[in-house]
């Protein structure tokens, strides 16, 4: 079926992966990027199905501004995919406040404000899907990315919740959760690292070199992502989590196990405290 996609974060990696299916796929796409120049070139579409949009996700002005456009020009809005956000390394000390802000406002607030401005007119369909892009560092976050698994940790949880709140309206949430997938990520377009780096922290600047050193050989297909990702439309009872690539996996459940011991060898305490009855 023939549906009118709003992905954010377009212009590069699985966003861009994304747009190139849809297009060839036939169908109507709104697609924006911080830079629509950079996003018109990646794309090379000048058909009236492609509709780029220069947005800043952090201003809520600028995203209603881009819903609307969408509106306009396709009627309406049947998917809606916050693609958007970038990686931030280093220990809590050593990012500033500007830092940790700056990614909030991509990796979160962004999101927020793309449902947020997106839900009126799905809500007044009583149809859609909301797609978030998380990581699986939010399940299961690796030394020197606190930052980072805080904000998909964040998504992962808004998602869960929003997938209740819009549920009575046939709106359908899903939270993709990937592993390392062979994308930009890793090159300073997708990554920043602490500007003020504390030479004491040599543990956390060994798991950032391992991870640089992964650039161009990370296991995961974006293009199979991509497909997989697009293929949860179409299906009438879509995952609320979905997980994607082998490593992913892994680590989820080695996480789930590992809470679950927690829990259980902790329980005593835990439940210690509720009244005597």
């Amino acid at each position: 079926m023939k549906k009118v996609w709003f992905i954010t974060g377009a212009s590069k990696g699985l966003g861009l992966s994304l747009v190139h299916q849809l297009l060839k796929a036939g169908q109507s796409v709104a697609a924006t990027s911080r830079n629509i120049s950079e996003l018109k070139k990646a794309v090379n579409n000048d058909s009236g199905k492609f509709l780029p949009l220069a947005v800043d996700l952090a201003d809520e002005k600028s995203v209603e501004e881009a819903i609307q456009a969408t509106i306009a020009k396709f009627e309406r809005i049947d998917v809606v995919i916050n693609n958007a956000g970038y990686g931030i390394g280093g220990s809590i000390e050593e990012l500033s406040d500007a830092e940790t802000r700056n990614s909030f406002d991509v990796n979160v607030f962004g999101t927020i404000n793309v449902i947020r401005k997106a839900s009126p007119y799905l809500r007044a369909q009583r149809a859609g899907h909301i797609i978030n892009i998380a990581s699986i560092a939010g399940i299961a976050g690796a030394t020197g990315w606190a930052v980072y698994a805080t904000a998909k940790s964040a998504v992962i949880a808004l998602s869960e919740v929003s997938a209740e709140d819009l549920k009575e309206f046939s709106v359908k949430v899903t939270v993709v959760v990937p592993g390392a997938f062979r994308t930009s990520f890793l090159t300073t377009d997708s990554l920043i690292l602490a500007a003020s780096p504390i030479a004491e922290y040599e543990e956390v600047r060994a798991i950032h070199h391992k991870y640089l050193k992964m650039d161009g050989q990370q296991i995961g297909d974006p293009e199979k992502a991509a497909a997989a990702m697009i293929s949860l439309v179409s299906m009438p009872n879509p995952p609320v989590h979905l997980l994607l690539g082998n490593d992913a996996f892994l680590r989820a459940n080695n996480k789930l196990e590992s809470l679950q011991k927690e829990f259980n060898d902790w329980k005593a305490i835990t439940i210690s405290t509720d009244f005597d009855n």
